[in-house]
């Protein structure tokens, strides 16, 4: 690392060889006016400018990139447009086109942290991921959506006791609440609020929320008890006695609730535990196929755009059209006018 750097936020490097050191900053201007703190403070402002998860994916992906450049004697730092163009050629092998530009967004990111231009915005860049996706496509692989009917199967096929009553309270909540896996996960009981309209979830944070303004979702009352979200999720709280804290928490083989809160893959693991219970191939199935359910059956009951980007927290209309597009296949079909 050149004399007189310093590293901000979490180091982009593998550990080993010339281009694994972690990626050298420009020093912070000295400010004599300013009050000693604020460089530290700085410092934690700039770490706190990307989540969490996103820092983790840039490492992961530069420690690649290094090892592929120090497996053929190449500079990852600064990184010649050819090399990158021959990286990305590779990864066309068996990485999707999304994964190969997230690698490229490292790799950009690791020449701004270090005051570099980046080779990604070249001409023989540009243009080989442009191939890569003409040739590849760029159709991403979903999960399945659970529609309603799968939700009633799954929920008839959870176990007695507290096991069974947290995965109906996680199954109902994530399918009316349109939720993402990490939302779900990341809710206490302080977020729940009952009345004689349903329940309120005050969701702090979200993806598309990293600065967490923050939202509220209604959960009305459903028509049948055994698949109301809002009695569930008030019976869950009631037998766990969760009145803080995590709302979804891990329970022993004794039936005893752990203090610790779910995890994104639990939630997911539930998700194909009972879709495989219930008949469905559970390969097909994960934590977003709740979220992905709901605005597929909204869809399909002819709820309006606004109403379900209303309740999933989608700010692009073409995402949410994606779902809506999936349920109405049949019910808006102009083949079905051909009199055949």
């Amino acid at each position: 690392m050149t004399p007189g750097t310093e590293v901000i936020g979490p180091a982009l490097g593998t550990g080993t060889g010339r281009g694994a050191d972690a990626v050298p900053l420009p020093p912070l201007p000295v400010l004599p006016a300013l009050p000693s703190p604020l460089p530290a403070q700085v410092r934690e402002y700039i770490r706190a400018s990307k989540a969490e998860n996103t820092l983790r994916g840039y490492q992961s992906d530069w420690r690649g990139f290094c090892s592929w450049c120090e497996g053929r004697n190449v500079c990852p730092l600064p990184a010649a447009a050819e090399a990158v163009a021959a990286y990305i050629a590779e990864c066309a092998g068996h990485l999707k086109p999304g994964s190969i530009q997230r690698r490229l967004n490292a790799i950009a990111e690791a020449h701004k942290a270090a005051g570099l231009d980046s080779p990604t915005h070249t001409g023989i860049v540009r243009n080989t991921m442009k191939g890569i996706r003409r040739t590849m496509g760029t159709a991403p692989t979903q999960k399945a959506a659970a529609l309603t009917d799968d939700i009633r199967a799954m929920i008839d096929a959870t176990d007695a006791g507290a096991i069974g009553l947290r995965d109906r309270a996680l199954i109902l909540l994530g399918f009316a609440g349109a939720f993402r896996r990490s939302e779900l996960v990341g809710l206490d009981a302080e977020d729940c609020a009952f009345s004689k309209d349903g329940l309120t979830i005050a969701l702090r944070r979200s993806k598309t929320d990293q600065e967490g303004a923050g939202r509220r979702v209604g959960i009305p009352y459903g028509s049948n008890p055994a698949t109301c979200p809002v009695r569930t999720i008030q019976a869950w709280i009631e037998a766990a006695a969760v009145s803080s804290g995590p709302l979804f928490r891990s329970i022993n083989r004794h039936g005893h609730l752990k203090p610790g809160r779910l995890s994104g893959i639990d939630v997911a693991r539930v998700v194909k535990k009972l879709a495989d219970r219930a008949g469905l191939d559970s390969a097909k199935y994960a934590g977003h196929s709740l979220r992905a359910g709901h605005a597929t059956a909204a869809a399909i009951a002819g709820a309006s755009e606004r109403s379900i980007m209303n309740q999933t927290g989608h700010r692009s209309v073409q995402m949410v059209r994606r779902y809506i597009r999936q349920g109405s296949l049949f019910r808006e079909n102009s083949g079905a006018k051909l009199g055949l």
